[in-house]
């Protein structure tokens, strides 16, 4: 499942492009939650990302792409895979594939708050830091998790600030000294654009210290366990990685 810092990439790759405000020519795909054909002859006014979602802003309504475990793009390419959603403009084209797509009507502001997304400008530390504090009794294994208060934070993000922050993923947030709250929440900004700038230079899984791997940097042995409500897998050091009480 594509994180936060791979959707930044793809609205970057797109506005590379100089499409400035294209207007859709044609519509391909077997999208059926709503007439694709709406697309037709409208201007694109933006392209944003929101945590794991890619977003098509038009005038007075916004189609979502959510990637989930599966799902791919192409520019100006095509594959043989049914493509889900196709937008032809009169130079490029944007096609996706094994993917969700929804359509959000009115102005894309009234369904996102964009303070809550790592990536983002408006991202809002201390907004972060209230939202945990309301959820005491949650693991920080979980709450990284939750788009709510870290959208785009995905698996690897996790578990790399887990190690970072030198937190242990089986920790109450209401165990956490303040000290270790507040590097969670930064930790968890930080390794995403780390995150991406690893991602653009292909050299991502050169830099992971606890996902995938058998030793952490000091040469400790790494645990994998899948921990928490989510049940997702999680790498963690249990001599670097401290449990507060």
């Amino acid at each position: 499942m594509p994180e936060g810092p791979s959707i930044v990439i793809l609205k970057d790759l797109i506005k590379e492009l100089h499409l400035g405000k294209p207007e859709v020519l044609e519509v391909t795909g077997n999208v059926k939650n709503f007439d694709k054909d709406r697309l037709l002859h409208q201007k694109v006014e933006d392209f944003k990302s929101w945590g794991k979602h890619f977003l098509i802003c038009f005038n007075d309504f916004t189609v979502r792409i959510h990637f989930m475990l599966f799902g791919s793009y192409l520019i100006n390419e095509r594959k043989k895979t049914p493509v889900k959603l196709g937008l032809i403009f009169k130079k490029d084209e944007l096609n996706f594939y094994t993917c969700k797509v929804d359509l959000l009507e009115g102005n894309v502001n009234e369904h996102y708050t964009w303070q809550n997304d790592v990536m983002a400008d408006e991202w809002s530390s201390s907004t972060a830091i209230k939202k945990l504090k309301e959820k005491p009794n949650a693991l920080v294994c979980d709450v990284l998790l939750d788009q709510q208060v870290f959208s785009g934070v995905g698996n690897i993000i996790k578990n790399e600030v887990l190690y970072r922050a030198r937190i242990h993923p089986l920790n109450k947030i209401e165990d956490l000294p303040t000290a270790k709250l507040k590097a969670l929440v930064n930790e968890s900004r930080n390794y995403s654009f780390d995150f991406l700038k690893w991602k653009k230079e292909n050299a991502l899984s050169k830099h992971w210290e606890v996902y995938s791997q058998k030793e952490c940097p000091l040469k400790h042995k790494i645990n994998k366990k899948e921990l928490g409500k989510t049940h997702r897998q999680t790498y963690f050091c249990e001599k670097c990685q401290k449990i507060y009480k």
